[in-house]
């Protein structure tokens, strides 16, 4: 199993900290993000991690990675970022967010989904938005699912918070099957959208990875959903950053 790391950002919500560095590289009671990303990777049976980098990127430079740079991160978003690593696409692979932290059970739950597309949902997601200011509510990458876990709509600003199901946390996973579809919808779309509005982006290049999830749903292509309950944070703002700091350091 491997992990793809997205992590070409600037991180603009986090100035003035990623004024010298990525958000990956904030540390937090002493260890950067990433390395609790590569710890906990690790710690559940991960043996090949791959950080997409762009920003900054000379400042990530762990031995033990695999790296590949997304040079045009500024005219791009974290879809595009993704496929700048296509080639760690062959077999089954796991897609991550660089500016969260997780613990490993997290990570085990997501690898235990035997489904071809599979990502992890917070349902208890409301509880991290209690007194978010920087970060409202209305930001999270909602998730819609039906009895079966099977995803029915993701994004941003999905009306009506009473009928969401949880909060996408920004880590996904493919089969080798999966990876596959995952890898010729994007190439589909490539050829189609280049240049034009797709999803809620006001054009491909800008799109979320929830955006194409979306659009693999709408094509009739199953996305299921691997739900928990809490146990890991999104660092998105400098209050975000805090927090964190301070649940680490009492731990």
């Amino acid at each position: 199993m491997k992990a793809i790391i997205i992590a070409a950002g600037s991180g603009l919500r986090l100035k003035p900290l990623t004024d010298v560095k990525p958000k990956c590289m904030l540390e937090v009671n002493g260890k950067t993000l990433l390395q609790y990303q590569i710890e906990a990777l690790k710690g559940a049976g991960v043996d090949r991690i791959v950080v997409v980098r762009g920003y900054k990127k000379e400042m990530i430079n762990y031995p033990e990675i695999i790296y590949y740079t997304n040079d045009n991160y500024q005219n791009n978003n974290i879809l595009h970022s993704l496929f700048y690593a296509e080639e760690e696409m062959e077999d089954e692979f796991i897609a991550v967010y660089s500016d969260i932290f997780y613990k490993i059970d997290v990570v085990k739950r997501l690898l235990k989904s035997i489904k071809d597309i599979s990502i992890v949902v917070d349902i208890d997601w409301q509880n991290n938005y209690r007194d978010r200011i920087a970060h409202p509510i209305t930001e999270a990458e909602n998730v819609i699912f039906d009895k079966s876990n099977r995803l029915i709509e993701i994004g941003k600003r999905i009306p009506g918070i009473k009928t969401v199901s949880g909060e996408f946390i920004g880590m996904m996973k493919c089969s080798k099957k999966g990876a596959q579809i995952f890898k010729e919808h994007f190439r589909y779309l490539r050829k189609v959208y280049n240049g034009k509005p797709f999803q809620k982006a006001s054009i491909f290049e800008q799109a979320y990875l929830t955006d194409m999830l979306q659009d693999i749903v709408d094509s009739g292509i199953s996305v299921y959903c691997v739900t928990i309950r809490g146990g890991w944070r999104e660092i998105d703002t400098i209050q975000d950053y805090h927090k964190l700091n301070k649940e680490l350091t009492i731990k």
